[in-house]
């Protein structure tokens, strides 16, 4: 029996070849993203004081005509682009996602995590089949780089390395405050964010606790690249400390921030790292593991469960259970462990000591 005010969707067999096709065609939705993206033609919507002509933006991209058209109407039919009639002539403008979101002038544009996934995510992804076959990442295939250490596979230059951090840093502009917020966690003022990145979370917790500093613990090269290009010396509350988490000595401190580390990781090495962090906690102190969490039984979110294939093509993890997680941080002698689900992508499990 259903509860009271819900609905069931049902598909039918004849909704079967659609649906079909719809995953199978998925892939033509992304490169036309993508494709859009890279041209910039949400950019060159948004700087235009009105909306533009196909002939206009042909021009804006520096792209054929016929190509134009075509790229636009499928940005169109996808709710990306508006279309308006001006004395007989059809002109585009950006819709309210594509202002908020596919422009490089939002503060919470997720541009830069799409041309992550089409230049490092989608090649790394032809290989899934080969990555199921075998269980492990696809990096030396796709690549052509040995992934024996994954982050110097994921750091192979500096140019992938900033492409990495604008990817975190978009995505923590914009799912950092749901995660952060998920417990109270004023009663922690000295926090440190292991393998903080670009700092996007680190702020985001710092805005949201007005009485916390946040210390990003990342690698000296990730340091470097987040002093210059992402944290400015008006975030005062914010700092860095360099150094490996796995090979360099963890400094004490009230909370330790996880987010999208653990996935990363086997279980053994998962259990290693959080057992440093356990040692390294003040007494009463904890430790935030942020992450997409799977359903119990592993049944959705569709969201985390495709994500735990791209931790296959990409790294040595796995997406996983609250329960999963918990049992990492009994492992490593955590205690009190509670889970929050913020109903959004990430969500947050605070173990304490």
């Amino acid at each position: 029996m259903e509860p009271a005010g819900t609905t069931t969707s049902v598909t039918t067999a004849a909704d079967y070849p659609r649906k079909i096709l719809d995953y199978m065609e998925g892939f033509l939705v992304s490169k036309t993203l993508f494709t859009a993206c890279e041209l910039g033609v949400f950019d060159l919507l948004a700087s235009s004081q009105h909306p533009l002509s196909l002939e206009e933006v042909a021009l804006g991209i520096r792209a054929s005509q016929d190509g134009t058209e075509r790229l636009l109407a499928a940005c169109t039919g996808l709710d990306l682009l508006n279309t308006h009639t001006l004395e007989g002539q059809v002109m585009y403008s950006n819709t309210e996602q594509s202002s908020v979101y596919l422009t490089q002038s939002s503060p919470v544009s997720l541009t830069q995590s799409i041309h992550y996934s089409s230049k490092t995510i989608y090649l790394c992804w032809h290989y899934l089949t080969d990555a199921v076959r075998e269980g492990s990442n696809q990096y030396e295939k796709a690549f052509g780089v040995k992934s024996e250490h994954l982050f110097e596979a994921l750091y192979r230059s500096e140019e992938e390395m900033v492409k990495f951090m604008q990817l975190m840093n978009s995505i923590w502009n914009i799912c950092g405050r749901d995660v952060v917020t998920a417990f109270n966690l004023s009663p922690f003022t000295t926090i440190y964010d292991l393998g903080g990145c670009s700092g996007a979370l680190a702020k985001q917790c710092v805005l949201a606790y007005p009485e916390c500093t946040v210390t990003i613990f990342d690698l000296p090269k990730v340091v470097k690249t987040s002093r210059e290009h992402f944290v400015t010396d008006d975030n005062q509350r914010v700092s860095f400390h360099e150094g490996d988490f796995f090979k360099d000595a963890l400094p004490d401190a009230d909370l330790y921030i996880l987010a999208r580390i653990l996935h990363d990781w086997t279980d053994v090495r998962s259990i290693e790292l959080l057992t440093k962090v356990y040692r390294a906690c003040r007494p009463g102190g904890g430790v935030l593991v942020v992450e997409a969490l799977l359903c119990e039984d592993g049944s959705g979110p569709l969201t985390a469960q495709l994500y735990s294939l791209n931790m296959l093509v990409q790294t040595e993890g796995k997406e996983r259970t609250a329960a999963e997680y918990t049992a990492l941080l009994t492992a490593a002698g955590f205690q009190n462990i509670q889970v929050e689900r913020t109903g959004k992508i990430y969500d947050a499990v605070l173990g304490r000591k």
